[in-house]
């Protein structure tokens, strides 16, 4: 009873920081003609009430797909046309058909917060604490401390309440795919990955990791008995839940065909906004997006993401486990934000996603990694004015991770799960023992940098000739960061040995 009386507090804790978040401005209040990502939600709620399914995703005088048309799967319009039901009800002005646009009140913007809020309460939440309680080899304190640093994550916080969108419905889905394959519920877990891939195209970054994971369970148990009933199940759960959630759009082939264009808009190029990945922070010594073709920028891309991932996933296959599948989880996702191609800085999200997960396995790395994942996305934040909200949940995020975990008494070798792979290295290197040093000193290097960086950013004005001098600074200082931590991570990937665990046992 204890241990669910000190759950609950920490659920309002959580919701409590939210809701304070949700009182400031928000993504494009006041700036016609597009007012934000605040009214592209608002305007797929107008659109999925008074068109008919078959028109959501076509171009037509009563829905101009230049003015944010949707693009994301069929379950994201199905969750705006349930929030249309209600808003409805309440007040039909809300919603009107052309005469809604740019609708902005007090009312209003509290019943969009009060939305994600309860998509918060239903689906992310709850696997937040699930997650936590089922934790093995950890005590309850340590459960209920890894479930507040989790729900105090400021960069899920800022960018669903502050510049508003639904992430954790998507997250939340994925998260309770992870608990569902990693309990041997595997079913209910591909069903409920399958729900996220279907509210949000980008959880295929997550979706090479679960398909690996699987595989190798399937592999296990054998390809010719139990493993091959396994992998018919899952094929069936698969194939049955995309029909359910594409059946109305399955009607026509170009109905199907329309979706996916708007899912994957290819003619956008290899990247728009500044975001802290390898082609945007390449382009400030090459244009590699003016100088090559589309195709090509598309198969490049490809490639250095395919390569990027196949480490990891290959061992994932081969030695199915909890703890590789968190790993990987990580490792791809980043692969996938560095190397894959239109990537939006808000995406980042998708890594930072399974970084909690192993937060308690690594706090020192993990509470480091959510910090940067949070600067990368500043000029974002900056943009739509969210300066005091992300100083306030960075605080609160930093403050509970160093105070129920002993972040900074946790970078030894064996801490930072590195000692397979430094013991490794000495046998050519005997002298190799400075590595958790140099841990700790590009720690210290990394956090100075974006106080320093964030400091110039609201305080000074960039030059006339390099106007976006601070945003392409905090692009490049992430992704070197980012790239530092995926060969950290996949260094602790393929490291993790049968030496490793017969040491466990042994102790």
């Amino acid at each position: 009873m204890e241990k669910w009386y000190w759950m609950t507090v920490v659920v309002l804790m959580g919701l409590t920081v939210r809701w304070a978040v949700s009182f400031n401005s928000y993504s494009g209040a006041g700036k016609p003609p597009m007012f934000g990502d605040y009214e592209a939600q608002r305007h797929w709620q107008e659109v999925t009430y008074n068109l008919p399914i078959k028109q959501w995703y076509f171009n037509s005088s009563d829905n101009n797909l230049q003015y944010w048309g949707l693009d994301y799967p069929p379950l994201t319009a199905y969750h705006s046309f349930l929030c249309a039901y209600v808003a409805k009800f309440i007040n039909p002005e809300w919603i009107a058909l052309h005469a809604s646009r740019g609708y902005e009140s007090p009312e209003h913007k509290l019943f969009m917060r009060t939305t994600v809020l309860i998509a918060d309460l239903l689906v992310y939440i709850p696997a937040v604490v699930l997650y936590c309680c089922c934790l093995k080899e950890i005590s309850i304190k340590k459960k209920i401390a890894n479930a507040l640093c989790i729900l105090l994550y400021p960069g899920l916080i800022l960018i669903d309440y502050g510049h508003f969108q639904y992430n954790s419905v998507s997250l939340g889905f994925a998260l309770w795919g992870v608990l569902g394959v990693s309990c041997d519920w595997d079913l209910l877990g591909s069903l409920a990955f399958c729900l996220a891939i279907n509210y949000k195209q980008m959880e295929l970054y997550h979706s090479l990791p679960f398909f690996c994971f699987l595989l190798g369970k399937c592999f296990k148990k054998g390809l010719k008995g139990k493993g091959c009933v396994l992998l018919m199940k899952l094929v069936c759960t698969v194939v049955a839940s995309f029909t359910l959630c594409w059946l109305p759009f399955f009607t026509e082939w170009e109905q199907t065909l329309q979706v996916l264009r708007r899912l994957f808009p290819v003619d956008r190029g290899l990247f728009e906004d500044k975001v802290a990945n390898i082609w945007c922070s390449f382009s400030i010594f090459l244009k590699i997006k003016d100088i090559l073709p589309r195709h090509i920028q598309i198969i490049i891309s490809f490639c250095f993401t395919f390569l990027s991932v196949l480490p990891a996933c290959i061992k994932l296959t081969l030695q199915p486990s909890p703890k590789g599948f968190k790993f990987t989880l990580v490792s791809c996702a980043l692969s996938f934000f560095l190397f894959s191609f239109q990537v939006h800085e808000k995406s980042i999200l998708l890594v930072s996603l399974p970084v909690c997960l192993v937060l308690h396995e690594i706090p020192f790395m993990a509470t480091w990694f959510l910090l940067v994942s949070t600067f990368s996305m500043l000029p974002l934040l900056l943009k739509d004015e969210l300066l005091m909200p992300s100083v306030v949940t960075v605080m609160a995020f930093f403050v509970a991770c160093t105070t129920f975990f002993p972040v900074f008494g946790k970078t030894s070798e064996e801490e930072l799960k590195l000692k397979s792979f430094c013991i490794s290295v000495r046998r050519y290197l005997p002298r190799f023992t400075f590595l958790p040093k140099l841990i700790r000193y590009l720690f210290l290097t990394s956090v100075i940098t974006m106080l320093l960086l964030t400091l110039m950013t609201v305080s000074l004005d960039p030059p006339q000739k390099l106007p976006d001098l601070f945003s392409v600074l905090v692009c490049f200082i992430s992704c070197m960061n980012f790239l530092f931590f995926l060969l950290y991570f996949n260094i602790i990937i393929m490291w993790d040995s049968k030496h490793g665990r017969s040491q466990k046992k042994i102790n």
